[in-house]
């Protein structure tokens, strides 16, 4: 059942990437766009630990249970983010490429 969660949230994911980068300008670093959204899931998941400890403090064991399966899901989705292979624009022509299409190094056209 992990599996198909793991499956279904990494296919969702790519799905909304794809729709990013087909509705934004070529410029868009979705590399970057990943490591902010890490960065906010990873702040928002300390929030959920930090606020199911409070609720252990005040006795409330429903409610701590609650942030804390929160804060697990939340660690799933930083797990299947973070091992989303994003291209790097460019970087998909082999050397040999750039070579033929006079792109390799910097030529007399540099100076």
């Amino acid at each position: 059942m992990a599996q198909l969660h793991d499956l279904r949230l990494r296919l969702l994911v790519q799905q909304e990437s794809e729709r990013i980068v087909d509705s934004l300008p070529d410029g868009l670093d979705l590399s970057v766009m990943q490591a902010r959204c890490l960065c906010w899931l990873a702040l928002l998941a300390e929030a959920h630990e930090d606020s199911a400890n409070e609720a252990v403090a005040e006795g409330d064991v429903d409610q701590a249970m609650a942030w804390f399966a929160d804060s697990m899901r939340l660690r799933d989705v930083i797990q299947v983010v973070s091992s989303i292979e994003i291209p790097i624009p460019g970087a998909s022509e082999a050397p040999e490429e750039d070579d033929r299409n006079g792109l390799a190094g910097n030529d007399s056209r540099a100076a």
